[in-house]
């Protein structure tokens, strides 16, 4: 039998170090990465591939990919891609998961992070592009506005954020509402722009272009 998202998404261990890995990031002051994160992440990774006409079983890979992509953060923040593939990967060779569909899920959490990843394969193209556009408000841990750092910031100031697929045009749509009044839009730029790259690289892998919208204005 296939090992299926849902057994790893039940699996404590896995939850221990997810939560366990966002409680780092936390004490380094870093936006949420726990199971509000992977999770989205996980569904709209599967949701690219499914719109784009992949198989069912790839689409599977794509959402394990995405609920184990930051698990390395346990670890240490730098590097946590390579860390996390390999964690990712005794995990899944534990749980009895075929050599074929590990070394497809390791290569794409391995390959996820801005700096080294390439999306090498459909799945790591979809982990990037689901990571990278996962910007919004409700990640901000830090209630004090006064004290915001321009991460902070930036994603707090995002009311609105929509990742979307047009498959007839090819293109990868990531449509933000900012509040200008807290963050300028040059801002996102300023902390984001290695990650729209990276996206636009990633969506180019899978066929498709990669279009950047705030407050209405195409700007990618």
């Amino acid at each position: 039998m296939k090992l299926t998202f849902e057994k790893i998404k039940s699996n404590q261990d896995i939850k221990t170090y997810i939560t366990r890995a966002d409680e780092s990031l936390k004490a380094l002051g870093y936006t949420e990465h726990s199971f509000a994160h992977v999770g989205k992440v996980s569904e709209d990774a599967a949701y690219i591939l499914t719109t784009l006409g992949y198989d069912e079983r790839t689409v599977e890979l794509a959402r394990i990919a995405g609920y184990l992509h930051d698990i390395g953060n346990l670890v240490n923040r730098v590097d946590h891609s390579q860390s996390g593939a390999v964690m990712a990967f005794r995990i899944l060779d534990k749980l009895g998961m075929e050599a074929d569909e590990i070394a497809t899920i390791v290569t794409a959490i391995g390959n996820h992070d801005e700096g080294t990843g390439v999306p090498v394969n459909p799945v790591a193209a979809a982990l990037i592009i689901a990571d990278k556009c996962d910007v919004r408000r409700t990640r901000v841990r830090n209630t004090d506005s006064l004290t915001f750092d321009i991460h902070d910031r930036v994603n707090y100031s995002v009311v609105n954020s929509s990742l979307k697929i047009c498959k007839e045009k090819r293109v990868a749509l990531l449509e933000l509402e900012v509040d200008t009044s807290i963050s300028a839009v040059i801002d996102y730029f300023r902390i984001f722009i290695g990650r729209m790259q990276m996206s636009r690289q990633a969506a180019e892998a899978i066929g498709l272009s990669f279009s950047l919208v705030i407050n209405g204005q195409t700007l990618l």
